[in-house]
């Protein structure tokens, strides 16, 4: 059994086993509770009401948070010509073609996100078999396949955030640091779980949005009340 830091137990003693937690008695939770040595990230994990095996089912957007996510994000622009230019105009980390697609098939990962034109992604399928698991593989659904990659650039270093549902049927994000006021995390969180309702797929019928977590890196889960949520939303 894996032993919890007293850091950990002093956090955890705050959480109610059982209660549901409105999202800024949540939040508050996690602003009191002890620091850690590090400014940890404040993670958002949503259970979705849908079959993750059926492709008709799946989940995937973007939405751009209004608080950023207080973390730099080294994005990768696979791109050629004016879009390249445009590209490392907008602050893309590293930025060219066959050369990274090669280092990429080879194990390099020293990136966070890759955006990418239509053009140039017959060219990256060929990493599709190393980026696929990672849900790293551009897509049109997500805006990371552009004709205008300084504008997907630029939102991304504001704080653009990716998701997709894993094969649990559940969605991984980040809202912020702890560090972060309780008012902006409020606000990305808003802003995350409307831009996932907006992809909320046809095919799903019944509850959508069937558990709703909040926590640190290294802190406990705190649930939050999905009734109370959807007030305010």
């Amino acid at each position: 059994m894996k032993k919890r830091s007293k850091r950990y137990k002093q956090a955890n003693q705050k959480i109610e086993a059982g209660k549901l937690y409105s999202l800024d008695e949540a939040i508050g939770i996690i602003k009191e509770t002890p620091k850690a040595k590090f400014d940890e990230t404040v993670n958002l994990v949503i259970n979705l009401g849908i079959d993750a095996s059926n492709q008709n089912m799946q989940v995937r957007g973007a939405a751009t948070l209004p608080k950023g996510i207080g973390k730099k994000i080294i994005i990768l622009a696979i791109a050629e010509g004016k879009e390249a230019s445009d590209a490392k105009k907008e602050g893309a980390d590293f930025v060219g073609g066959d050369e990274l697609i090669d280092k990429i098939q080879k194990g390099w990962m020293d990136f966070d996100s890759i955006v990418t034109t239509p053009d140039m992604m017959k060219k990256l399928a060929k990493a599709g078999k190393v980026l696929g698991p990672r849900g790293l593989m551009p897509s049109p659904k997500t805006g990371t396949v552009s004709n205008n990659l300084g504008k997907i650039i630029k939102e991304m270093k504001l704080g653009r955030v990716e998701f997709r549902n894993d094969k649990f049927g559940n969605l991984h994000l980040v809202v912020g640091k702890n560090s972060s006021s309780a008012s902006d995390l409020k606000e990305n969180t808003i802003t995350l779980i409307k831009a996932v309702l907006k992809e909320k797929p046809h095919s799903s019928k019944g509850s959508y949005i069937n558990k709703v977590y909040l926590s640190t890196t290294m802190g406990p889960s705190i649930k939050v009340d999905t009734k109370k949520l959807a007030d305010i939303l």
